[in-house]
């Protein structure tokens, strides 16, 4: 039973798609760190995989909390950190952890360092018929609340967080930004000429088209610090955390050219042959009393701005 414990749901599939290779892993996932402990006490995982930096917690605050508390004090710590510094890592070593790994790591050296922890904590655990049953029903109980979490917090359609989800993570990210007095940005994107295209193609069609603008959005900014969300219809947005303008603007050109790449065609188009989107992004260092509002303002108002302009464009806000 592995625990994931990260606030990046982006993360959370990534790992849950290379464990789903082995049919005796089983896997849990738990995006607030508040709910960690309680959830590790709950589950008995055999191994923690515990991000480092998540909103409002420091990860190896949770770290000694796992080691103190007798239901979670033996269970293996993989800590998964996006800095591979030797400060950190020992840092991480004085807390409990039992492994560090930069995220994200290859499959292969997942699974490996996951099976070699597993197996050297379940050599403790005595294990019979009963205790079997038990892990069985876990495994459905758990499996049932990660499929409820994932409808909860995930858009049906494209598999990105929803609009909901977005509102959250927005907050709480706003809130550590102010804090750390680091930079945070947004990128609002959407489908050019979308109507048309469902009006000639039909909205199955459309569907595909979102799904796969969602794939690229994954894809182009998976290993960035970005969390990916549905706003609503065929409009998308990407919070960047400690990401300033140029980067920003950076990963949004990148993100434009990648759609327009794809080459789906589309007729009804005045723009391109091609399918294409527009995006508008801001950036800001928030400070106390400001709301992340604007931010979102801030963002859309520059979208409109690139669709103004012609479309297929970034415009970023000034």
């Amino acid at each position: 039973m592995v625990l994931l414990v990260d606030d990046q749901l982006l993360v959370g599939e990534s790992v849950r798609i290379m464990l789903g290779s082995q049919p005796h892993m089983e896997f849990h996932y738990c995006p607030d760190a508040i709910d960690a402990l309680r959830t590790a006490k709950e589950v008995r995982p055999t191994v923690i995989l515990q991000d480092l930096v998540m909103p409002g917690v420091n990860g190896l605050d949770l770290v000694r909390q796992y080691r103190a508390d007798p239901a979670t004090s033996s269970i293996p710590i993989i800590v998964l950190s996006s800095k591979e510094e030797a400060a950190v890592k020992n840092e991480a070593f004085k807390a409990g952890a039992n492994d560090y790994l930069v995220k994200l790591p290859h499959e292969v050296e997942l699974i490996a360092r996951i099976n070699y922890h597993s197996k050297s904590y379940l050599n403790q655990l005595q294990r019979d018929d009963a205790y079997r049953a038990l892990r069985e029903s876990q495994r459905q109980l758990l499996e049932m609340n990660f499929q409820l979490q994932r409808l909860t917090n995930l858009d049906g359609l494209t598999g990105l967080s929803n609009r909901r989800h977005f509102d959250q993570h927005m907050e709480a990210e706003w809130k550590r930004a102010i804090r750390s007095q680091t930079p945070i940005s947004l990128l609002m994107l959407d489908v050019d000429h979308f109507k048309s295209y469902n009006d000639t193609r039909g909205h199955l069609a459309g569907d595909e088209v979102l799904k796969t603008i969602a794939t690229t959005i994954q894809q182009t900014c998976l290993r960035s610090s970005g969390t990916a969300a549905r706003f609503g219809g065929e409009e998308f947005a990407l919070i960047l955390t400690a990401t300033d303008m140029s980067e920003s603007e950076r990963l949004g050109e990148q993100l434009r050219r990648n759609v327009e790449a794809l080459q789906i065609p589309h007729g009804g188009s005045d723009t391109s042959p091609f399918v294409t989107v527009s995006l508008g992004g801001a950036s800001t260092i928030p400070q106390e009393g400001d709301a992340f509002l604007r931010l979102v303002d801030a963002a859309d108002k520059a979208l409109y701005r690139a669709k103004e302009a012609g479309r297929n464009r970034l415009v970023f806000s000034e």
